[in-house]
Formats: structure tokens, sequence, C-alpha cells
């Protein structure tokens, strides 16, 4: 049985690097208590884009959770900084800024997904899944 195999019938899931960016110690620690999956390890949380841009050289994570208004360094412009740096990165901005201008924005700039503050629990494990299912 050659490891691909082996793998798939040991049940192994592929895991996920999650790197948390909000301003709100609150939110980050809330988004890392909600997200209800196994197979997802967050590798870091930033306050700020330049916090974020840092960690994400460090850490390599696979999917990022994005405030866009965040002091030094808003999410859009975080947003395109890490796209560049790893094209096949997935983010799900998660914001109070609800206008269609700023999502399309955030969507143009690399963002994968969008999620309206104040969200439940059920709805961020949902936008996440989504993200994981489209790697």
């Amino acid at each position: 049985m050659n490891a691909v195999n082996a793998s798939a019938a040991s049940g192994a899931k592929r895991t996920f690097r999650l790197l948390i960016v909000d301003d709100s110690n609150i939110m980050r620690r809330r988004i890392e208590r909600s997200q209800q999956f196994d197979e997802l390890h967050v590798v870091g949380a930033a306050a700020n884009g330049v916090e974020a841009l840092e960690l994400f050289r460090q850490t390599d994570p696979d999917l990022v959770t994005m405030d866009l208004t965040m002091p030094q360094m808003d999410g859009i412009e975080c947003i395109e900084k890490l796209v560049k740096l790893k094209p096949a990165v997935r983010i799900l901005v998660i914001s109070a800024l609800a206008d269609k201008a700023t999502a399309v924005d955030a969507m143009e700039k690399g963002a994968n997904g969008f999620l309206n503050k104040p969200f439940t629990d059920r709805q961020l494990n949902e936008a996440i899944a989504e993200l994981m299912r489209a790697r």
C-alpha cells in the first residue's frame, strides 16, 4: 500500500494552519475558541497588518481570518501583501464593515470570503469550512 492509500485508509485528514488577524484581543480569542475543526491549527494571532505580515512569514499559514479596520496597516493592504507572498493562501475577511464596495475591494485584492460582525459560531465554522474545502 503506498503512502497516499495508507493515509486514506487510516482516515488521516489534511491539516490546515490558521493565522487570526484582528485588532481586538477579544475577537482574536473568540475566533480561536469558536472554530471546531480538529484539522485546523492556529499558528498565530496578530493585532494589525504589520504583525500579520511578520507572523505570516514565520508560520506559513494556509488560511487567514482578516479584520479590515486596524492600526498601522489595514486589512485591505495586508490582504494584497499576503497574496503576493503566497498566492494560494485562503483569506476570510471578518469585519463590521458590511458595505458591498468594501467586500468587493477585499475580494479583488485576493480575499476568498466575507463574514460580517457580529457572527455566530455556526456562521464562522461554515465560512472556515468553505475555505478548507476550496483548497
